[in-house]
């Protein structure tokens, strides 16, 4: 398959916004087996900001645009350098591959971004894709969150699947940080208003996303005739039996033309 994984800050740092070493080795160690098992991957990651808020030990994520710019470029080497020496142990190699709205909006840019991809996934390297943070600051050049950038690019390249690691387990009938009593929902074949209304808003403070982010990403990704599923990216061994269909977290079914 053709598998598309989105890693968030909250699972690759603490919440120092230093480094989860053991969460991104781990990751890691996975993302290399399923390739070696022959799937395609392509990894959406999140932390560029958080990492270089840790990089350049300030008390907390600034709210200022100019200091966010800084700790994503600083963090964006960190974050390449950590996924470079890891992945190089397991011999893979990776690319860097960073975007904003405008590469995607536009058809000429998306096609390269397409060709670029698939050429890379041709010849065995394994991409990795970002925001552009330190050039997409207004609504016109960013895409706002790596929920939808993996959305977007699980549909340019036509994965078969999407999987969001998050810090929640899946989409549950209440938010269970605040509903004890609150269920895990393990399929949702469609996307209604009331499972858009299951969503919450604001993630982790070192991240930006949210349920409600998800749920639009799924929107995308099902429609194109991709699955999605949103699981615990504390445990990332479960992308073995996510990528063999098994129940894990919960998994929305693509909308797949009749032939």
């Amino acid at each position: 398959m053709r598998i598309v994984v989105k890693v968030g800050t909250s699972t690759l740092a603490h919440a120092t916004g230093r480094l989860n070493i053991r969460h991104a080795e781990e990751l890691v160690k996975v993302l290399s087996d399923l390739k070696n098992a022959g799937h395609e991957v392509i990894l959406v990651s999140s932390g560029a900001i958080g990492m270089g808020v840790g990089k350049l030990s300030l008390p907390a994520r600034p709210t200022d645009m100019s200091s966010k710019q800084a700790c994503a470029a600083v963090g964006q080497c960190e974050l390449m350098y950590v996924y470079d020496r890891l992945f190089s142990a397991y011999d893979h190699t990776v690319a860097q591959i960073l975007l904003t709205g405008v590469d995607v909006e536009h058809a000429s840019r998306r096609e390269n971004i397409q060709n670029t991809l698939t050429r890379l996934l041709e010849l065995g390297a394994l991409p990795i894709i970002n925001e552009n943070d330190t050039v997409a600051t207004d609504e016109i050049t960013s895409i706002g969150d790596n929920d939808t950038l993996a959305a977007i690019v699980t549909c340019c390249i036509k994965a078969d699947l999407l999987v969001l690691l998050s810090d929640i387990d899946g989409l549950y009938t209440a938010n269970p940080h605040t509903h004890p009593e609150a269920k895990l929902i393990p399929l949702v074949k469609e996307i209604t208003p009331e499972v858009m209304a299951l969503a919450d808003g604001a993630g982790s403070a070192l991240g930006t996303g949210g349920m409600s982010t998800k749920l639009r990403a799924a929107r995308m990704v099902t429609s194109s005739g991709a699955d999605m599923v949103i699981a615990n990216g504390a445990h990332p061994e479960l992308l073995y039996d996510i990528a063999e269909g098994r129940a894990v977290g919960t998994r929305f079914a693509a909308h797949r033309q009749e032939a």
